[in-house]
């Protein structure tokens, strides 16, 4: 076995909520914005709160992507950072972004901002219509079990807001619960083919996987796989600190990919392995179940580590004793990805969302 120290995502978007909100602990401060009359032939717009964090974070990019693809629908919008001058820089962009602090709120515009500023939302200006992101409805439950009722307030007292978008059937199953009669609308992200696509060849005896997650976990399953002599002749790599790019190369070059997720708003690693042709095996994160099918994807009880080796033991046989299922099983996973979270579903879904809340 050879474990190959690649730089990762790194720990993404748990790192941007510790960072936004100290583990709930005190109150987030959402950045100011000023409301006043609109400037001459400016049309209404959507602004997007965005941390201010220049690390891999899959969250935040697809705040980008969002941006990016109202613009292109019609629909103005712009990221909005705190700091003056302030963008992301880890992946290649040309998204429109405003300083908060240069925003002016007028009437007919839409305040977007992530559910990780928790109660805090409500100090955004009031009389704006108000969608709250929310790509993680177990981050929501975090901040009622720190906050509070405080933390339900957005939800439920809020008088601007117009909808809550969700990533997985999941977290709309989770907030509907313990917000009933919030609106919930479920949007698709859309996975970049162009980034993400199976190579060309089939991928050798490659296992990757990312220890951001449940690194115990990690440790003990390829210790059980190690001690079983299962991994002789397999390379196993660690995916870490890599740009968006690198990591979708290490997925392709990639056999199978282990899934650690953990309470998931969506699991975009898992399911973008899929869409670089890797079987996948392991946690589905719970909103990831939407995804993890056979035969393309084995999914693991939560937390059951000799379960979790066992499968990795099964599907490592199937790449080895049976490549062309194996192969034909990698070809439809990727194409399940394609179909069901291609662009332009996510696109319909951000301009049917947004759309509604620009007509007269």
């Amino acid at each position: 076995m050879t474990v190959a120290d690649y730089p990762s995502l790194g720990e993404a978007g748990r790192a941007v909520k510790r960072a936004v909100v100290g583990r709930w602990r005190g109150k987030p401060r959402v950045p100011q914005l000023r409301v006043g009359e609109r400037r001459g032939g400016e049309p209404p717009t959507v602004w997007m709160i965005c941390p201010d964090w220049d690390h891999p974070a899959g969250g935040i990019r697809k705040q980008y992507r969002a941006v990016d693809v109202l613009n292109g629908g019609g629909i103005p919008a712009a990221i909005v950072h705190e700091r003056p001058g302030f963008e992301c820089t880890w992946f290649e962009h040309s998204t429109r972004i405003a300083a908060s602090g240069e925003v002016m709120v007028a009437r007919g515009d839409v305040i977007v901002v992530p559910e990780i500023y928790g109660p805090a939302i409500l100090d955004l200006p009031a009389g704006v219509p108000q969608i709250i992101w929310n790509q993680n409805a177990y981050v929501t439950l975090d901040s009622l079990v720190a906050s509070g009722p405080a933390a339900s307030a957005p939800y439920v007292e809020n008088p601007d807001l117009a909808a809550v978008v969700v990533v997985s059937d999941d977290s709309a199953e989770v907030l509907s619960y313990a917000f009933p009669g919030t609106p919930i609308r479920r949007i698709h992200h859309g996975i970049d083919s162009a980034l993400h696509h199976p190579a060309a060849m089939p991928a050798g005896k490659r296992i990757s996987y990312m220890p951001r997650r449940r690194a115990d976990d990690a440790a003990q399953v390829l210790a059980l796989l190690e001690s079983r002599g299962a991994l002789a002749g397999w390379e196993v790599v660690r995916i870490e600190h890599c740009s968006e790019a690198e990591v979708a190369d290490l997925m392709r070059s990639s056999a199978i990919f282990l899934s650690f997720s953990e309470r998931e708003g969506f699991g975009l690693p898992p399911c973008e392995a899929l869409a670089c042709g890797c079987l996948v095996v392991g946690y589905d994160g719970f909103a990831g179940r939407e995804f993890f099918r056979p035969p393309f994807a084995e999914p693991v009880e939560d937390g059951d580590v000799v379960a979790f080796a066992r499968a990795v033991e099964r599907v490592m046989r199937r790449v080895e004793e049976q490549p062309a299922e194996a192969a034909a099983a990698s070809r439809a996973g990727a194409q399940f990805i394609m179909d069901r979270y291609s662009p332009e579903v996510e696109r319909k879904d951000l301009i049917e969302t947004f759309a509604p809340l620009f007509q007269p």
